[in-house]
């Protein structure tokens, strides 16, 4: 089931409402079913991955809890192992057995790994980041030993945040199971609010856009360089679109009930630098990264070559995370070089620009810093959208091609309309991009939520109705899924 489905039209208001009328003791026991029955609508077998990982982090969070020394280390591994090993089957075992043949076929060994029909369970890596979120903090001790087995469970199913997160840590999640969450008419607004922002992004921007990349994207070799380019930024904001989509959502499905989760996104693409980049993007995964991975690597506390070399490693697994091909390994190493490279030039940079009378807030200063970060992040897109790397390779290599198309705008029109993007779906595409801007600029100066709420009833009513109108007639409804589903 997702979040831009009719089934959710329906399974939202129904589980909304029955969690107010249920007694405050029986509303985790609720929740729970819903999530159950939430995750079963994709493939109901699946669910037995996720009871097996809940029952071993479950119990090995209380073992941890009562040992002592190396005893804990030793069950937070085997709580790790066997999280990482259900993880490594399902996503990689395929992608680990093909370049082990590739490379014994080259060394002329014999044998062949024998590769597996595995579907990858919707949301594997997510819910089993936030599990094992759940027993590091637990061996840290700065989180206690839940006893309520099924509270544990709702952290690890929730089901707002269980397929595509955000990636929750159990400090900031598991205590709202226990809190009393009462109907209060203006936070159920506010979370319907922001569900319809997360859907008018998805329906109506990021696959609206989705026409135009997957076109591009399916044949590059048959795309001269400016649509090639067009394609990419397209991509940039599809990506974007259809993720921040989503956690709008889940932050708004369950703002509706009470429970508060970590915001997700930032307006990522004003980021100045790509270190600021993450700290705007896919929040609850960089800092799970940075808790995890990065810190108990070294961090920055070892001089910057060894930062440099922390931050290459944190970024080549996090590529990895997100898909079982050299494509997403090839995005994570390149980020992990932009962020080092970032880290040894930046004293370089900062006298450049003060020598030439920029100071760091100036308007032009940022202006390139935006204008850099975002070339730089595209160019990472490549090989995250890209089927192959000689796809990618090739798409980078064709980027300067075919640009003299732009003073001939009826053949652009007739180019795009070959790919499937129409007219209309330039102007729809245009005004939703406007409206976007205009929605992040007024978010630089505060909640557009608490805005609306200070208009008069006739204008908020004027926009509800406008919001609604412009999904229905501007979105598009036969792309279902979500590209973060995959991870």
């Amino acid at each position: 089931m997702v979040f831009n489905s009719f089934e959710f039209l329906f399974f939202f208001p129904v589980v909304s409402i029955l969690y107010f009328l249920f007694p405050h003791a029986w509303r985790w026991a609720l929740l729970l079913a819903a999530s159950c029955l939430f995750y079963m609508a994709f493939i109901p077998k699946y669910i037995l991955i996720l009871v097996f990982t809940i029952v071993v982090d479950y119990f090995a969070g209380r073992w941890i809890e009562n040992a002592n020394g190396g005893h804990r280390k030793f069950r937070l591994g085997f709580s790790l192992a066997a999280n990482i090993g259900v993880l490594a089957y399902f996503k990689y075992f395929n992608f680990l057995a093909e370049n082990a043949n590739t490379i014994m076929q080259a060394s002329g060994w014999q044998g062949n790994l024998v590769l597996q029909n595995i579907i990858l369970p919707i949301g594997l890596s997510f819910h089993t980041f936030q599990a094992m979120s759940y027993t590091i903090e637990v061996y840290r001790g700065t989180q206690r030993a839940e006893r309520h087995f099924g509270i544990y469970a709702l952290y690890v199913m929730f089901y707002p945040q269980l397929v595509a997160g955000p990636i929750e840590r159990p400090q900031n999640l598991l205590h709202q199971f226990y809190e009393v969450h009462t109907f209060d008419y203006r936070r159920v607004t506010n979370g319907l609010k922001l569900m319809a922002w997360g859907l008018f992004k998805k329906v109506v921007i990021a696959d609206r856009l989705a026409v135009l990349v997957d076109a591009v994207y399916k044949y590059p070799q048959g795309q001269s360089g400016f649509y090639l380019a067009l394609a990419t930024v397209a991509f940039a904001y599809q990506i974007y679109c259809d993720f921040s989509g989503y956690s709008d959502m889940a932050l708004g499905a369950a703002e509706v009930m009470g429970f508060r989760l970590m915001q997700n996104f930032r307006q990522p693409y004003h980021a100045r630098t790509i270190s600021e980049f993450w700290r705007r993007w896919h929040i609850s995964l960089s800092t799970w990264f940075r808790d995890y991975v990065y810190i108990p690597l070294g961090g920055n506390r070892s001089g910057a070559l060894r930062q440099f070399v922390n931050l290459f490693v944190t970024f080549l697994i996090s590529g990895l995370w997100h898909g079982a091909q050299w494509t997403f390994v090839a995005w994570g190493a390149l980020h992990g070089l932009y962020l080092g490279f970032g880290m040894l030039t930046r004293p370089w940079r900062d006298r450049a620009w003060a020598s030439l009378g920029f100071a760091p807030n100036q308007r032009f200063r940022v202006s390139v810093g935006i204008f850099v970060t975002f070339v730089l992040v595209c160019i990472g897109w490549v090989f995250f959208r890209a089927k192959t790397m000689a796809d990618a390779a090739f798409i980078l290599g064709h980027l300067h091609t075919g640009w003299g198309e732009l003073l001939r705008p009826k053949l652009v029109v007739e180019n795009l309309r070959q790919l499937g993007f129409y007219t209309h779906d330039i102007s729809y595409i245009a005004v939703a991009l406007l409206i976007l801007m205009a929605v992040h600029q007024m978010q630089r100066r505060g909640s557009v939520r608490d805005w609306i709420e200070r208009q008069s009833m006739g204008v908020r009513w004027s926009i509800y109705f406008g919001a609604m109108a412009g999904i229905v007639v501007m979105g598009v409804f036969d792309r279902q899924s979500f590209i973060y589903f995959q991870f």
